[in-house]
């Protein structure tokens, strides 16, 4: 399409966008983030198409305009924290979501390679997890209980313990990405290539299904929480690379808020996971399978649904067809 006939088409969806930021036009909070996600969309396309025109720095002005109009000026709610969960967080997972999925395209493959080193190389288990962890394993294997390490401790003691510590591997794959997204790209990959040779060595020791039942009931939202955490590292080194028609600083502000909020979205899954470290996985063992099975898909259903299903239903009913 002609530049010409892109503003013409648009043009009186822009004036209105004018009318609602400047306060001609009264919007609630839900109507002017669906006006912010197709500006986006708008400028995003004008971007690709006519990247040196002035219709790109004026629809940026706009989308400026209007994303301050809703972080500053929007009402307070009822429950400022459903809001947060319900639409913004999910709004803004939409918005980024291609970086949350390069994260998990990484845990993927870091996951293969450390099965593929730790099934050709017999001692890359032993180099990734240490000689006194991997043999304390071996003899809870022979003992008949392969995930009895989670039996250490209290429950409340391994709970505060597993979560704090959880919150800091979540904090650093983050904030790394303040590196160009290159310190979250190494805390992912090490992490990734440590559980897939963990796995795998449970596998080579015939006691894969035990393994799985244990770990996977809290490692489902913990590994989950932890690609996500991931995608806003991701976000917050794209924010400072690739500040597109925004200076730089400003780049950086836009990309710590938003990539903050889903950061700080995954907290209470982190949380959760570590309940059920603590409380759960202990038990995992004596419990029936069938019951493993379902605290594991349930708590992996929980945690995907929101990250990767809820995200599109929020937008298409801000959004609806016209």
């Amino acid at each position: 399409m002609r530049e010409v006939a892109f503003i013409k088409q648009n043009k009186q969806k822009w004036l209105d966008f004018e009318h609602a930021i400047f306060g001609k036009a009264k919007k609630n909070p839900d109507e002017m983030a669906s006006l912010y996600i197709h500006l986006v969309n708008d400028l995003s396309y004008a971007q690709t198409y006519y990247p040196k025109s002035k219709t790109v720095v004026y629809l940026n002005y706009l989308a400026s305009q209007i994303y301050q109009k809703i972080y500053k000026t929007k009402r307070e709610e009822k429950n400022r924290l459903v809001y947060f969960f319900s639409t913004e967080v999910p709004l803004l997972v939409y918005q980024y979501k291609r970086y949350l999925k390069y994260a998990f395209i990484l845990f993927f493959a870091s996951v293969a390679i450390g099965v593929v080193s730790a099934k050709y190389d017999e001692n890359f288990v032993r180099l990734i997890l240490g000689d006194s962890y991997v043999n304390m394993t071996l003899e809870n294997i022979k003992e008949g209980n392969p995930v009895a390490v989670y039996k250490s401790g209290s429950n409340w003691g391994s709970f505060i313990g597993i979560t704090l510590n959880n919150l800091y591997v979540g904090a650093r794959c983050y904030i790394y990405g303040v590196f160009g997204g290159i310190g979250t790209f190494l805390v992912l990959i090490q992490n990734c290539i440590m559980l897939g040779s963990f796995q795998y060595f449970f596998y080579q020791q015939g006691v894969f299904w035990q393994s799985v039942s244990g770990i996977w009931i809290h490692g489902s939202m913990e590994i989950f929480g932890m690609v996500i955490e991931a995608g806003c590292g991701f976000i917050l080194g794209a924010s400072i690379l690739f500040p597109k028609t925004y200076s730089r600083l400003n780049s950086f502000k836009i990309g710590f808020k938003d990539s903050l909020k889903i950061f700080l979205s995954t907290i209470p899954f982190t949380i959760a996971a570590g309940f059920l470290e603590g409380f759960i996985t202990r038990y995992a063992i004596e419990m029936p399978g069938w019951l493993n099975v379902v605290i594991i898909l349930g708590t992996l259903s929980i945690i995907g649904f929101y990250f990767l299903v809820y995200p599109t239903f929020v937008f298409k009913k801000l959004n609806p067809p016209t």
